[in-house]
């Protein structure tokens, strides 16, 4: 049986919850359209200097941990099955269970970041940062310096997206707890969802993009 029946609160400006419901989600596919086609232009960047510098890009790869980068990306896999039982759990209105499985996501999402600062600190010691102390021996220095820089900034920025994921997560415990959400309200729930599994599916690209390039070298 529902633990928790929410009532359908709508804000001033809309005429009822369905109206809200329906406004809400089409902001947030609006916004995700827009960070798209922000990640798609990293994308493209790299597919060019890819295409450009392949041997470089092959030897940076395989100076990636690929053993942390599965382990990551099933990680995430995790994160998106526990956000989707957790938005279940919110239209049945199981408030233990959304409570579970919202702090489920966020401990996976947390061991994500986790082992991508272990990832982040190897790189440091092995001085493959760029910048003045980046040192790399083989000839082509530049071009493999270019493929860490594409690393940190796209590993960089999915991982600022993760950080906010969580922090809004945090936030929809505190209000779950208190049983602001059920059957008839639920549209946070659902839109935190959508937006964690964007974050990783962006993973499930950078993945094979960054980590799998001619690992054969």
């Amino acid at each position: 049986m529902s633990e928790q029946v929410a009532a359908a609160p709508h804000q001033h400006q809309f005429d009822d919850a369905e109206q809200q419901y329906e406004a809400s989600a089409l902001g947030m596919w609006a916004f995700l359209a827009t960070e798209i086609m922000f990640f798609g232009g990293m994308f493209t960047a790299y597919a060019l200097y890819r295409s450009m510098y392949p041997e470089a890009f092959g030897h940076g790869s395989n100076h990636l941990d690929l053993f942390l980068g599965t382990v990551n990306t099933a990680v995430l896999i995790g994160s998106s099955l526990t956000m989707a039982l957790a938005v279940h759990a919110s239209e049945v209105g199981h408030r233990r269970q959304l409570v579970i499985f919202l702090l489920l996501t966020m401990a996976l999402g947390s061991v994500f970041l986790g082992i991508k600062g272990v990832e982040y600190y190897a790189k440091f010691v092995d001085h493959l940062v760029p910048g003045p102390s980046f040192h790399w021996p083989g000839a082509d220095a530049q071009h493999v310096q270019l493929f860490f820089s594409l690393y940190f900034v796209m590993t960089g920025l999915h991982a600022l997206h993760m950080i906010i994921g969580l922090g809004v997560l945090a936030v929809l415990v505190v209000r779950a707890q208190r049983g602001r959400f059920g059957p008839g309200y639920h549209n946070p729930v659902e839109m935190t969802g959508l937006y964690w599994h964007f974050v990783d599916i962006i993973w499930i690209f950078l993945f094979p993009l960054l980590y799998l390039v001619e690992r054969h070298h």
